[in-house]
């Protein structure tokens, strides 16, 4: 695992005890947009209170760099869900302000 970045706006985040970087690049942020629709509107629905799991879950797939062989999204997915929403906040917090901010 490489170490998350907090210069480059990357998040950590451990599932199954394993620690995963989140790195917002370009291209991840292209594919979840793909996925989400704008995500200007991904932020305005976490600041209302309206994101829902599946979104939290593909904005981290999309963002998670590298992706480990045997992690299917399904399982993390299942792995993000176990944590709890507050666990995730923080990761969350960083992935939405590098879209706001456009590092």
């Amino acid at each position: 695992m490489t170490k998350a970045n907090p210069a480059r706006g990357e998040a950590e985040i451990v599932v199954a005890g394993e620690a995963l970087r989140l790195r917002p690049s370009f291209a991840a942020l292209v594919a979840a947009e793909e996925e989400l629709g704008p995500l200007f509107a991904l932020v305005e629905r976490a600041a209302d209170g309206g994101l829902r799991l599946a979104e939290l879950v593909a904005l981290f797939w999309h963002c998670l760099d590298p992706k480990p062989e045997a992690l299917t999204r399904e399982r993390f997915g299942e792995a993000l869900a176990g944590q709890g929403l507050a666990a995730l906040t923080p990761a969350l917090r960083i992935l939405l302000g590098q879209v706001l901010q456009g590092r």
